[in-house]
């Protein structure tokens, strides 16, 4: 298949549309053989049509006109698709664009033709194996309304329905790294057309995906707004150029999800070191807004140069790791870093429309079988036994609720094992002692693995999946399973002596007490430490 790209953008590779046009050609590559050339037309020499009808009447089929026009129509006539791609320009075509297409009247007869209703003229040529793309990025929240004069000219062209077409407003965002998230998944849809349309014809489902907005109306409209870097006209309609740092801002106050608001504002105050400029996002329940002066007390302060900021939107720098090299500084409620993409994200359609909610993990499950030995066995051992075994074989139960992790699985087999000792008559007096050294022990060597255990337990708090490529909360859980791991290392060493000399009541006492210390220490260090280490001084 032979596929001729005519890049009509004068932004030439840069062109937002082109970025459409090329992940509709890579669907294509997927499903068929397909040989691809692209024109740029601001590249080439196309100069405007005379009205001359020269090559009507003089030279039939031949323009006067000698450019690079010849070269194309010999392109377009070889062509078994031709793909034009385009930007929106005040509701038509970019002007070398037209050019392009008026040049092409050699390609027509002069003579009428019949049955047409407002009039035409036939094609010189047999263009009726030939398929037509137009692939066109605008400036507006949506495409509907804003490409009738293209599809008018292009219906008189090429022939009403003669040609299939992918109208994409918000073109902009698709050049802004910092939105490559919902952008990235528009992209998908293309190239599923694309593949689609190198099979037969594109599916109404794919249609509809391709029809959706990127960003709602509202969210795009700011951010576009924000965009120039510039303030509204004043009385003298003279319009003042916005510092850098207060239009950045302005387009991430943009992103704001208000459906995020939890009954009380949220006051994040963004602190540009190196240009020494404060700007502060309100975030309440209608909306945000941005203040530049006439500052309220803040709920969260980031101090940060500009530069890094911007790094970490675009994905240059991770942002969380920047935070661990202390790129930036964190003063006032921490919470908002953690649940920062709530607040002023950019989530995909997936995440937005995710029917099926993702489990989460319940340490709960890993924790009971072990019970039994340890409070029941030490005075009753058989009986201690047996209930460890029954609550094992039960856990599995449990996982069509909860994410299962390798510690339930390890857990369950191993105290059903300790159990048959139990009731085999094993010693409780070692028995218990062992059981809580391999619990430290599986507590223990997950401290050394990239993920450890307490991790599993708590990411869900934490923006799923996402938290475990977080340094910061990985360098915090790995602390609380290392004190988990210490505890229960230890805590045979007590169990030993007191079971050998017949303590039974207050060794009960000891081994409740301190892991509910531990815990109520670990629901205070989860958060005091992540907002610790934010609060350092800027390196």
């Amino acid at each position: 298949m032979n596929v001729l790209i005519i890049n009509g953008s004068p932004k030439g590779t840069k062109s937002n549309s082109l970025k459409l046009t090329e992940a509709f050609l890579q669907g294509m590559k997927e499903t068929s053989t397909v040989q691809s050339e692209t024109l740029t037309v601001s590249k080439l020499d196309i100069k405007p049509c005379i009205g001359c009808f020269h090559c009507w009447k003089e030279t039939p089929g031949k323009c006067c006109i000698s450019d690079d026009m010849t070269v194309v129509i010999e392109k377009i006539l070889s062509a078994d698709v031709l793909i034009y791609s385009f930007p929106l320009y005040y509701f038509g075509f970019p002007s070398p664009l037209k050019a392009l297409i008026d040049r092409q009247l050699p390609m027509v007869l002069p003579f009428m033709k019949s049955g047409s209703h407002s009039g035409a003229h036939p094609s010189r040529y047999d263009m009726s194996d030939k398929r037509y793309v137009l692939i066109s990025t605008c400036g507006f929240y949506t495409a509907e309304g804003n490409y009738d004069s293209i599809d008018a000219q292009f219906s008189r062209h090429l022939g009403e329905g003669s040609y299939e077409s992918i109208y994409c407003g918000q073109g902009e965002l698709f050049s802004v790294p910092e939105l490559k998230n919902r952008t990235e998944e528009y992209l998908e849809y293309v190239r599923a057309a694309g593949r689609e349309f190198a099979a037969g014809s594109i599916t109404k489902e794919t249609r509809s995906l391709l029809s959706q907005l990127i960003f709602p109306r509202d969210v795009f409209e700011r951010m576009a707004d924000a965009s120039w870097g510039i303030e509204p006209p004043d009385q003298n309609r003279v319009q003042e150029k916005s510092h850098p740092a207060i239009t950045f801002t302005r387009q991430m106050a943009a992103l704001y999800q208000k459906d995020s608001w939890n009954g009380k504002d949220l006051i994040l105050e963004m602190h540009y070191t190196d240009e020494d400029k404060t700007v502060q996002l309100i975030m309440g329940k209608d909306g945000c807004k941005v203040l530049t002066q006439d500052f309220q007390p803040f709920t969260t302060r980031i101090s940060t140069p500009l530069s890094v900021w911007m790094s970490i939107a675009k994905g240059e720098i991770d942002g969380q790791t920047a935070l661990m090299k202390h790129l930036y500084q964190v003063d006032g409620d921490f919470q908002l870093m953690l649940h920062w993409d709530d607040y002023l994200g950019s989530p995909s359609k997936h995440d937005i429309q995710q029917v099926v909610p993702e489990k989460k993990s319940n340490m709960t499950l890993m924790l009971l079988p072990w019970f039994p030995l340890w409070f029941i066995g030490i005075t009753q051992p058989v009986l201690g036994g047996i209930l460890s075994i029954l609550i094992s074989s039960t856990i599995p139960v449990f996982f069509f609720r909860y994410q299962p992790t390798v510690f339930e699985v390890f857990s369950g087999f191993t105290t059903a094992f300790l159990g048959v000792l139990a009731i085999s008559g094993f010693s409780p007096v070692v028995l218990v002692p062992v059981s809580y050294l391999i619990f430290g022990l599986m507590w223990s060597v997950t401290v050394f693995l990239e993920i450890p255990l307490t991790a599993y337990y708590s990411m869900k708090e934490y923006g799923g999946k996402t938290a475990l490529k977080n340094p910061l909360f990985i360098k915090t859980n790995r602390i609380l399973t290392a004190c988990w791991g210490i505890l229960y290392l230890v805590t045979p060493l007590w169990t030993y002596l007191f079971l050998f000399s017949d303590h039974k009541v207050p060794l009960s006492i000891i081994n409740t007490a301190l892991p509910f210390l531990l815990g109520c220490f670990t629901k205070w260090f989860q958060k005091w430490y992540p907002a610790h280490y934010a609060a350092s001084k800027i390196h």
